[in-house]
């Protein structure tokens, strides 16, 4: 299997600001706000939250098998769904190497997290470190990213309710299609996402993948179609919504700047995503919502995530971005407003059919 690296901290520069002039901070700054201790992986906790979401999945599957009434299933279907959205983030600290130090553990344990849910992990990392790298750029951003106006006002309506309104069924289709003007599959090594010593990862989870297709098809053979739709079919559509739900909303709000060309730099695309509140579920899902640190430093473990952002909102003051609007409000006001950017600018935000007249 073929090594990779990852420059995880870009060396600290004066960037240049969001009105084009310095910003009052550089990215070791930044850091050196944070307790060094916020960047070390401890491999206990790490198997603490990791044993943790496979206990609770294992204990809601036996309640279902024991309950087994239509009344629960529902019930079970959101409970499950949102552990495997948990499972899906402890995998998500393994793709960027802060589960442990060791990298063949993070990968071995980001395939058993990912697998079952049907994420290929090498596939799903490597395309996730292109976003990173890459965040608030309009065109070399890997998801999330906005259309231009003039691409917008020719799209159809079957592609806007689909862009617009139901995406938060978009993402096994991004596996293989990826996002709306971008080519290549997760699953192939020939795709543009992977270089060509990334073969062999791209194709040992690829075949994980389909191996978990295989195990899911032996099973409702045996059991009947009922059992995969009791039993998988339910948790999984569950897990797609919050993972489309959760990095949608990452990256999508009015105030949140966008980027091209040489406007764009590192700190200011990591500055472009949003820290939310997803109330009593955030520590289920190990705190993903806290987005704009771990963007910043993107091999900081989930658990250092709050404390760090509390360290450095006073060093990025007004350049800092969150929210206190429920996510429901949050999702409904974005999918409103937020649906294409000017087609010119160095710096740009979202707007729509509605504004955009207005503003005329």
């Amino acid at each position: 299997m073929s090594s990779y690296s990852i420059n995880l901290n870009p060396p600290p520069t004066n960037e240049p600001s969001q009105d084009g002039s310095k910003l009052p901070f550089t990215l070791g700054d930044v850091k050196a706000a944070i307790p060094p201790e916020c960047f070390q992986p401890n491999l206990g906790k790490s198997l603490f939250f990791f044993g943790r979401d496979i206990l609770t999945i294992g204990l809601l599957y036996a309640l279902a098998y024991y309950i087994d009434s239509w009344w629960f299933f529902p019930v079970f279907w959101v409970m499950q769904g949102t552990m495997f959205w948990a499972l899906f983030v402890v995998g998500h600290d393994c793709g960027h190497q802060s589960f442990s130090k060791s990298k063949w553990l993070n990968d071995f344990i980001g395939h058993l997290c990912h697998t079952p849910i049907l994420v290929p992990y090498h596939g799903w990392r490597i395309s996730h470190r292109t976003h990173h790298l890459n965040t608030g750029h309009i065109e070399n951003d890997e998801s999330w990213y906005p259309t231009t106006q003039s691409y917008y006002d020719e799209m159809g309506i079957i592609e806007k309710v689909g862009r617009y309104y139901v995406f938060l069924l978009a993402y096994p289709i991004y596996l293989f299609k990826r996002s709306p003007g971008k080519q290549g599959s997760h699953f192939l090594p020939s795709s543009p996402l992977f270089k060509d010593k990334e073969k062999w990862d791209v194709l040992t989870s690829t075949i994980l993948w389909i191996s978990m297709i295989a195990l899911l098809g032996v099973l409702t053979y045996q059991w009947g179609w009922m059992w995969l739709l009791k039993y998988y079919a339910g948790p999984y559509i569950v897990f797609v919504m919050w993972l489309d739900l959760v990095t949608f909303l990452h990256h999508t709000e009015e105030d949140v700047p966008w980027y091209r060309g040489e406007d764009w730099t590192f700190l200011k695309g990591a500055l472009s995503s949003v820290d939310r509140n997803y109330g009593f579920i955030s520590h289920i899902h190990h705190d993903i919502g806290t987005h704009v640190a771990h963007h910043i430093f993107l091999n900081m473990p989930h658990y250092n995530l709050k404390k760090a952002t509390a360290a450095i909102k006073p060093i990025l003051g007004e350049y800092y971005h969150s929210s206190e609007k429920t996510i429901w409000r949050s999702a409904w006001d974005s999918c409103l407003s937020c649906h294409f950017v000017p087609d010119a600018g160095g710096k740009v935000y979202y707007t729509s059919p509605h504004q955009s007249q207005s503003s005329n």
